[in-house]
């Protein structure tokens, strides 16, 4: 299948409505090159559950599914679904070390509400 600039444009768009940060393309690869598959992307995920009605998931896979986003950041693929990214548009996916641990992290502008733990969160009907 033939990718059309109007297709590419519009990724490209939906790729900077999501931000992918330096700091978790970093981590991406490097957890990639310890399990030593090159072929594995991060999903990002939006499931229901948790406490707040919806939460994330990560995941590492090798499969493309077509209805995916992905976004390229230093060689580094992240893998979003169509349903997911309606919850994630404007959202950053960080990878941040502190007192609290070091964890992927999602800062959502969509969420009106989360937990204390981050984990999960609700958005306004």
């Amino acid at each position: 299948m033939q990718t059309t600039a109007t297709e590419t444009s519009n990724a490209a768009a939906h790729a900077q409505a999501i931000r992918f940060t330096e700091s978790a393309a970093a981590r991406v690869a490097q957890l990639v090159e310890e399990e030593g598959n090159p072929a594995l992307k991060l999903r990002v995920f939006v499931r229901g559950g948790g406490c707040s009605g919806f939460e994330y998931g990560f995941s590492f896979e090798e499969a493309v599914n077509a209805d995916d986003l992905t976004i390229m950041r230093n060689g580094v693929q992240l893998l979003i679904d169509a349903m997911s990214y309606q919850y994630l548009l404007g959202a950053e996916i960080d990878y941040r070390e502190d007192l609290q641990g070091a964890q992927f992290v999602i800062d959502n502008p969509n969420a009106c509400t989360t937990c204390s733990c981050g984990s999960s969160f609700a958005v306004e009907s």
